[in-house]
Parts: structure tokens; sequence; C-alpha cells
């Protein structure tokens, strides 16, 4: 079997985007592990997928793989990717288009700087909708990791997010807590660890342990999650820039039941193929 595909990111949250909009994508997980294997396939943190749509008025449809070979509901960076991919590819010529994603619609744009901005929709914050085990829906809630309690604010960008304020993000202990966070067993779909640290209302620094690809360079449903929860706790107020470690992004959200919006690059690296077994 050969694979045509394309490597490409956002700020360097990096993606293999395959073409399925004219043959079914027939990939098993564990072909999606060796292609996401840094040293023996292409490396990856997600596999997208484009495909024709499913329902009327929709132009895409839009599949996100981990890099463990599991399926996920949303990828903000992939999203950006993705419209950015499907115009370069020829297979629309709009610059903004609505995608179905197993979360729901997304209506990702060109801008005309090239910068590529997503409405991610609204965030929710129901414990049933992340999933989150919880009888409370305060904002903040403390979730004991061992002899450590940690201080999150839970909330689904399309897929689930645990958000902490701390000092320092360089001194965060992501690698650590990061995975007993994203397996805690009141997260029962799993949950990405985000580990926010506020510079003024308008800036943050942030870092995500990405629930089955581990600490990724970006994460834009992250750095969504990580402005939604720090305005509802009052520390930041919109429009935020958030640096990652991979660059900033342009976050901008007028509060509940009102669309995220999410401003910042893509890039295409290269287009090959690869003979899988």
């Amino acid at each position: 079997m050969r694979l045509r595909f394309t490597k490409m990111h956002g700020l360097g949250n990096d993606f293999i985007v395959v073409d399925a909009t004219r043959a079914p994508f027939e990939l098993t997980p564990e072909r999606i592990r060796f292609l996401a294997d840094r040293h023996f396939g292409v490396g990856c943190d997600q596999l997208l997928v484009v495909e024709a749509p499913t329902q009327p008025g929709v132009d895409f449809r839009y599949r996100i793989f981990n890099a463990d070979g599991g399926e996920v509901e949303q990828c903000g960076n992939g999203a950006r990717c993705f419209v950015r991919f499907v115009h370069d590819q020829g297979l629309t010529d709009k610059t903004r288009i609505r995608v179905e994603t197993q979360s729901g619609l997304i209506e990702p744009r060109l801008e005309a700087d090239g910068q590529v901005t997503v409405d991610m929709g609204a965030p929710r914050f129901e414990p049933e909708d992340i999933p989150f085990i919880s009888d409370s829906d305060a904002v903040v809630q403390p979730v004991s990791l061992g002899d450590v309690q940690v201080l999150i604010t839970a909330l689904s960008m399309g897929n689930p997010h645990a958000v902490q304020v701390v000092a320092d993000v360089d001194a965060a202990p992501v690698t650590s807590l990061g995975p007993a966070i994203e397996t805690h067993a009141r997260f029962p779909a799993r949950v990405n660890a985000g580990f926010m640290q506020v510079v003024d209302e308008h800036h943050i620094r942030l870092r995500v342990w990405e629930r089955g690809a581990g600490e990724t360079l970006a994460c834009g449903t992250g750095a969504c999650a990580a402005v939604v929860a720090g305005i509802q706790r009052e520390l930041l107020v919109s429009p935020v820039q958030v640096d990652t470690r991979g660059g900033a992004l342009r976050i901008a959200w007028d509060g509940p039941g009102q669309p995220v919006l999410m401003t910042g690059p893509a890039v295409t690296v290269f287009e090959a193929e690869i003979e899988l077994d």
C-alpha cells in the first residue's frame, strides 16, 4: 500500500494530512502509530484526514487521529492546516469553508495576510459534556493526584481540557503532572492538561500535555481553553495573545454562548509518498 500525504505544522504542532475525498481511508491504528513514529515512520503529533461531507451545506469532513492511533474529536492547529491543505490542493477555491468534525461544525477561513482564523464554536462547561465527573459547576475545582492537589478549570472545546494556572510555565511539572491529569479517573475520556502562566490580562504563556500525544509545541484547542478559563476566572480580557513553545496564537472570546475565534499560521513542509506493509 502506497500512501500519498502532506506534512504540515501549526506552530510546531505537526501533522500528516491525507486526502481521502476520492478513496476511503483504510489505515489501522497500528499503521497510524507507525506513521507517527519519529524514528521509523514520518513523525507527527496527529494524522488528519480530509473526507467528503456526510451532510448538506458542509464542504468537508475532518477526522483526527492522535499519535497513539486513537481517533479524537477536535484539533485547533490541525483545523488551520486543514483549510490551507484543501485550498492548496485545489479541493476548493473558497477561503472560508464549513467543516464537520466528530464534535460539530467549525468554520476556518484564510486571511489576506496568510494567517488562518477558525471559528471553534462555543465552549461547554457542563461536566457531562466535557466529560468530567463532578457534582459542582464551579469554575475552579480541585483534583487530587496522590499527595498533590491541583486547581483546574474543566471545559470542552469539542475535546476535553483541564487548565491550571502556574507561576512559571517553564518550571511547570508538565511531563509529570500532565500524564497523571490526562488519565485521572474523573476524566472518563481522558483529558488535555493545560499549564497557563498569566503575563497580563491580554497575554499568557502556555504548555499543554495532549491526550494521546504527550507535550506538543502548540495546542490550538488548548490555547482556546486556556483563554476561556482565564476569562472565566477574571484573569484575562479578550483578545489574548497565547505564547506557546512553537509560536503565538491570537484568541478572542466574547463570553458564554459565543464562539471562540483562533488566529494563527498553517505551514506546509513537504509532500511525499510512503510504502506501508
